[in-house]
């Protein structure tokens, strides 16, 4: 380490102006990747996923080379690994370190997508790189090859096409309908990844798209409106399955996964539901010949299940269903990854799964909207959390309550002011949610034709005018005007593609989040916090090494 004095820590760092080298290079250890610098996608979970990666390296005698440049990771601390270089994740440092310490193997699935986007050109530079094929990776990584392996095997997926032009999109978009999803390649966090609505929008998203993946083609699927998204965290060895978690979002598709409110056990799927996404794990775990972790996403109709895509790393939802089943998926890929053995009746296979049978858990996001001034606090298929929490709890309800609390959210309270905007085509479904928080007892107020539509359906609700259009009711609230004198305590704002009054929704969801009033934009999380209020009572301060210990007394 760079200092004025000898230094005794493990940080080294790779310089073109040296004479000599400080130390020698005689360990032959196990290189680990790390995820890199902070940042909306790449964040403290993948750091756990590294660092459980290496603790288990070491506790089977193997020496640690770790290769990360983000001083507020635990991977960077001096007594986590034998060696740290703290140098970029670009290819020609990694290649340096990997041929300066002879390394027996390096792990690149455990940090994210940078380390993960360098599994073949590591590869064809000679480096052994440990776990699943790098070739198998980059079909994993390329959508097009992809969806094309998938119709291969008998896998179902929302129609697609592999895009060479807008004229292509708009010719695909016609024969299937609208909306469509626009989906770029080798991308974390859902860069650049958008539903379309219209031909407008499908020329300035595919730019947006192309640009950001010129060397791969933009594939276009059919966006399935209402489906549910179901996620499968796994470790498979040679083509076999021999851990896997299955949670839930409470969102439907539409919502970047890294912003969802997951579940875990999953609470809406049937018994043949789960089968099939078993078989499914199955084919494609055979099919890719996986030797490590995987990440899977389906989306979950009445009468189908289809693939949406497959990650061949951990993923950032593994810390969370790792700690909720009482198994560390990092630490099974890893001893998979470097050949030890496994004891296969102590893991969660497909046909022994680990889901706990007297508690819940939920992941929740975190985000700084605050922070990011002027910015909308809409959820979509790009990603825009930047923290997340985890809570448990006996049942769904309460684990929910307490994970909203721990991510910043404040309950309204009892008999509170509540308004809610919801368009049109919301109505109906948000009927019986209005009806729920009526009889709670709170307090609503609603838009125009929201709160007409309530007060037909005998639910009270005062208008309240809207800050920039012109209001046909005199003598009224203004909305943003009553969030920023705090006279409202919950705000509910369900927009979509058809929303006439977009500005004055946008000025509305913003006040929300400068005035910090809770602000909730999404059907499904309206609908479980309404039936969480009524449990709140029921809350206890229970955290999940509570849950594990009464289950092994």
């Amino acid at each position: 380490m760079a200092a004025e004095y000898p230094a005794m820590t493990n940080y080294l760092y790779c310089t073109y102006n040296g004479a000599e080298h400080d130390l020698t290079f005689d360990d032959n250890g196990t290189m680990v990747l790390g995820c890199g610098p902070y940042h909306i996608g790449s964040s403290v979970e993948f750091d756990w996923c590294a660092v459980s990666a290496i603790r288990t390296l070491r506790e089977m005698g193997k020496k640690t080379i770790v290769v990360n440049h983000n001083p507020e990771t635990v991977s960077t601390d001096f007594d986590e690994c034998d060696r740290l270089y703290f140098d970029e994740l670009s290819l020609e440092r990694v290649l340096d370190i990997y041929q300066l310490e002879n390394s027996t193997g390096v792990i690149i699935s455990v940090g994210g997508q940078i380390p993960n986007n360098l599994a073949l050109p590591l590869h064809n530079n000679g480096v052994n790189v440990l776990g699943t094929s790098p070739l198998d990776i980059d079909a994993a990584e390329s959508r097009a090859r992809f969806s094309a392996i998938l119709d291969d095997i008998g896998v179902g997926q929302a129609p697609w096409r592999s895009l060479t032009s807008l004229d292509d999109a708009l010719d695909f978009a016609a024969s299937v309908g609208y909306p469509c999803l626009l989906r770029p390649s080798f991308v974390l966090s859902g860069s650049a990844m958008n539903v379309v609505y219209d031909p407008e929008e499908m020329k300035a998203f595919l730019k947006a798209a192309t640009e950001l993946s010129q060397e791969h083609p933009v594939v276009i699927t059919k966006f399935v409106e209402g489906a549910r998204e179901v996620e499968m965290d796994a470790v498979a060895r040679n083509g076999v399955v021999v851990a896997h978690a299955v949670s839930e979002h409470v969102e439907n598709a539409g919502v970047h996964s890294g912003d969802a409110t997951l579940i875990m056990p999953a609470q809406t799927l049937t018994n043949q539901q789960v089968d099939k996404i078993y078989e499914i794990t199955r084919k494609i775990a055979s099919r890719f010949s996986i030797s490590g972790p995987l990440n899977m996403q389906f989306l979950v109709t009445d009468d189908n299940i289809m693939v949406i895509e497959l990650n061949l790393r951990a993923s950032r939802t593994c810390p969370f269903v790792s700690k909720t089943i009482g198994t560390d998926l990092v630490k099974v890929a890893t001893k998979v990854m470097v050949g030890a053995e496994l004891d296969l009746k102590e893991l969660p296979t497909l046909e022994t799964p680990h889901n706990p049978v007297d508690y819940v858990g939920i992941k929740a996001p975190m985000f700084s909207w605050p922070r990011l001034r002027d910015a909308d606090p809409l959820l979509r298929c790009e990603m825009s959390s930047t923290g997340e929490v985890a809570c448990f709890a006996p049942d769904v309800h309460t684990a929910f309550l307490k994970s909203l609390i721990s991510a910043g959210f404040k309950l309204p309270p009892k008999g509170g002011n509540i308004m809610i905007g919801i368009q049109q085509s919301f109505q109906p479904a948000f009927l019986p949610t209005a009806k729920k928080l009526h009889d709670l007892g709170y307090k609503l107020c609603a838009t125009e034709a929201t709160a007409e539509y309530l007060n037909k359906h005998n639910i009270p609700a005062d208008i309240v005018g809207w800050p920039a259009s012109d209001n046909t009711c005199e003598n009224v609230g203004i909305a943003t005007k009553l969030i920023q004198e705090k006279a409202i305590d919950l705000v509910i704002n369900l927009p979509n593609n058809n929303t006439k009054y977009v500005q004055d929704n946008y000025m509305i969801r913003r006040m929300s989040i400068d005035s910090q009033t809770p602000l909730v934009t999404n059907f499904q999380i309206a609908k479980l916090l309404t039936e969480s209020l009524a449990k709140e009572d029921q809350m206890r301060p229970d955290s999940l090494f509570h849950y594990q210990k009464r289950a092994t007394v």
